[in-house]
This record gives C-alpha cells, sequence and structure tokens, in this order.
C-alpha cells in the first residue's frame, strides 16, 4: 500500500494523556485516537492489527466446532431481570431508557441475550453441545478509565459461550476452549500464565483467567518457580518465597493483565431463565453452560506492552501490519525512486504486504514514522539503489546489512 494513502496521523510531541509506554506508542503511531475518557477511535493502522488478532481467535474456535454469531449490543432490562443481574451487576451497566420509558442497557457481557436464543431452539439432547461466539463491542461504565485501552468504557471482546446436557461434556469442552486460548495466546507470542479466579459478575461454579505478564497489569500473580502453578494474589495470598500449594518449587509475584477469563456456569442462566432441553431418559433438565471471554482491543495495548524497545514497536510476526516496509530516500521522478517502485511491485507479486512511504518526507521523518508504525523488514532504497545495493534493517533482531537485490528477492519475509 502506498503511505500517502494509509491514514496514519503521527505525533511529534508525547500525548500528555498517556502514562505508559504502550500507549504513548498507539497515539503518537496513529494506531487510536481518544474520543472520551476510555473510548477510542481505532485508525486504520491500529484496527488492520485489530482484524489479525479476531482472525487468529477465529481461526482457533472455529478449529474446536465454534460457530460465529452476532447479537445486540443493545439489550432489555427484562432478560437482565430474569437472569436476577439488573439489581445486582452494579453502577458498571450502563442503563438506559428509550422514547416510550422502557429500560435498556449496553451490553458488558451476553449471557442473557445467548441464553434467550437457545432456549428458543434447543429442546433436545440430541442437539447438545453447541457452541456459539461473537467478536463486539461492549460497554461497561468504569469508574476510572486508565492506560489507554488497558481499562475502557467501550471495547472490542470476543465472547463465547457452550451449552451442554451433562457436567462431563462441559468440563470437556472447557479443556478445549482453554487449550484454543493457549494457541491463540502463543500465536501472538505473549509471555502469560493461567491462574485460578473469582468469578464476579458472571458467576459460575470455577473459572480461570489467562494474564499476560507485564510491569503495567493491575493484578498481582503468585506462581510457582518450578511448575505451572499460579493464582491472584487475592485468592491465594501467598509471599514471594513460600513453598508453592502444588509442593514445586517456591512462590514468585508477578503483575498481570487479564487477556481472557473462562468459566464453568452450570446453570446459573439456564435455570432462572427456563433454558431447559429433554435428555435421553426424556426428564427435562436446565441446559449446563460454559462462558469464554478474550479482550481484544485490551490484547491489542497488551501485545505492544511486551514487544517494544526503545519505545518503538516491534509488533509479532502474525498480528504485524505490514511483512516489509520500504522507505525510498530519494524524492518522485528520480531513477532510485523509480528502483524502490520496481522493489514494491516485486515484492508485492511475491505475496508480500508491503507499506510503500511515497510521501514527500525528509529521510528523517520516514525513519520515525516508520519506527512506530513497527514493520520488522525494512528496505531502504538510498545511494546505492542504482548500483543494486539495498540497506535492509531487521528491526526485531536490531539487524542493519547492505543486500542485493537477488538477496532480497530470495529472503523469507514471512518469519
Amino acid at each position: 500500500m502506498k503511505q500517502s494513502l494509509l491514514f496514519v496521523p503521527t505525533l511529534r510531541d508525547m500525548p500528555k494523556e498517556a502514562e505508559v509506554v504502550s500507549h504513548k506508542i498507539l497515539l503518537r503511531g496513529g494506531y487510536v485516537k481518544q474520543s472520551t475518557a476510555g473510548v477510542y477511535s481505532y485508525l486504520p493502522l491500529g484496527y488492520k492489527i485489530i482484524k489479525k488478532i479476531e482472525n487468529i481467535i477465529r481461526e482457533e474456535l472455529d478449529k474446536i466446532g465454534c460457530s460465529e454469531l452476532l447479537m445486540p449490543a443493545l439489550q432489555s432490562k427484562d432478560l437482565w431481570v430474569e437472569s436476577g443481574r439488573w439489581e445486582a451487576y452494579g453502577k458498571e451497566l450502563m442503563r438506559l431508557k428509550d422514547r416510550h420509558e422502557r429500560d435498556f442497557c449496553l451490553g458488558p457481557t451476553h449471557e442473557e441475550v445467548v441464553t434467550s436464543i437457545v432456549r428458543d431452539f434447543i429442546n433436545s439432547y440430541k442437539k447438545l453441545p453447541l457452541a456459539l461466539y461473537q467478536i463486539q463491542t461492549k460497554f461497561r461504565d468504569e469508574f476510572r478509565p486508565r492506560f489507554g485501552l488497558m481499562r475502557g468504557r467501550e471495547f472490542i471482546m470476543k465472547d463465547l459461550y457452550t451449552f451442554h446436557a451433562t457436567p462431563e461434556d462441559l468440563d470437556e469442552w472447557y479443556l478445549k476452549v482453554r487449550k484454543a486460548y493457549q494457541n491463540i495466546l502463543d500465536r501472538m507470542e505473549l509471555h502469560y500464565r493461567i491462574v485460578s479466579a473469582d468469578s464476579g459478575n458472571i458467576g459460575g461454579s470455577s473459572s480461570e483467567e489467562f494474564m499476560i505478564l507485564c510491569d503495567i497489569g493491575e493484578d498481582t500473580i503468585v506462581y510457582s518457580d518450578e511448575s505451572e502453578f499460579a493464582s491472584n494474589f487475592e485468592l491465594y495470598n501467598l509471599q514471594v518465597g513460600d513453598p508453592s500449594p502444588d509442593g514445586k518449587g517456591h512462590i514468585l509475584h508477578a503483575k498481570g493483565i487479564e487477556a481472557g477469563h473462562i468459566f464453568k456456569l452450570g446453570t446459573k442462566y439456564s435455570s432462572p431463565m427456563k433454558a431447559n432441553f429433554i435428555d435421553k431418559d426424556g426428564i427435562t433438565k436446565p441446559i449446563i453452560m460454559g462462558c469464554y471471554g478474550m479482550g481484544i482491543s485490551r490484547l491489542l495495548m497488551a501485545i505492544l506492552e511486551q514487544h517494544y524497545r526503545d519505545e518503538k514497536a516491534i509488533w509479532p510476526r502474525e498480528v504485524r501490519p505490514f511483512d516489509v516496509h520500504i522507505l525510498p530516500l530519494d524524492k518522485e521522478q528520480t531513477a532510485n525512486y523509480d528502483i524502490a517502485l520496481e522493489v514494491y511491485d516485486k515484492l508485492n507479486k511475491a505475496g508480500y504486504d508491503c507499506l510503500f512511504d511515497d510521501r514527500q518526507e525528509s529521510p528523517g521523518v520516514k525513519f520515525k514514522d516508520a519506527d512506530l508504525i513497527g514493520v520488522r523488514n525494512r528496505i531502504v532504497v538510498g545511494r546505492r539503489a542504482s548500483e543494486g545495493i539495498f540497506e535492509f534493517k531487521d528491526i526485531k533482531e536490531n539487524i542493519t546489512k547492505e543486500i542485493t537485490f537477488s538477496e532480497m528477492m530470495s529472503m523469507n519475509f514471512k518469519r
């Protein structure tokens, strides 16, 4: 893509509202723009990465047999009264009235809506199990939105709901989704821990959080230095150096960003909302449910928080916005600029997603913006282009070298 056509409003000055490095890069790099506290627009560069995160999630969930749907953000009070959460959810629930004075809320989550859908169509054990998910904007009236996308009033989330005839089937699907979450976070090259957690407003018998280890995290994690044991500090008040409860190693502490939360809901919603099925013995029972959330907009920030160097973006392979960033240093209608266009054309035809900086800007501006955009493979078309020599920079490995045109065409820019 020609960079002059890509809306990337980079900033020279540091935004005053940004408290952490990832937030600074997202604002300075033209990925997002704050509309009001806790509410952001995702600009083309940021939204391109969001879509790559979404596609990874879709691939892993579709692989285990989940079906995608889209439910309304505007939810009737009646459904929330049925579940018993209209009053119980608290002030985070954004409530409103229509012109007829009927009460609604903007969905922070969709247990009520999805349960109402399934109860009208699923009435036999023969139609179970079922797994339905969506990727959608959610709303929560946070008392104190902070750290950019980490805690907002409006955010993008993936929520999955599973429906079962037996607790054993729920257990099986819970482990399937748990593994899918691990695959998703591994593909994003994130360092994380799975911790036992409090089920909070969602409810259910048990739950686990997927915590991205990061200094700006709001939660403290206690974990073993020799095993997979990990938990939220609120559940296990363990100090650094204490023996791990599983008998393996000793306890360490870390801060974490919650990227995902999975729950065994049981019949918490199906019982009060009368979502029932007839089992193989002809007995009417409430459907057993599971719930699995993942914060997509929060992942955009968490990935960047773990993948930057010297306040410069370095996006992991599967979510980076482009494969190659081509920077011609000469202006249009020069021999070297034409060579840069040839490089762009050849790499595009070779199947690479290329960003070509055709702007009439100085080399310094181009380099600074390229650092904010964070494409791993950078090709600079400079003074030696007429000799067939180009500068290649791998920003992840911090390697800069001269390469020939033939060497460039033999390189793997998908790595």
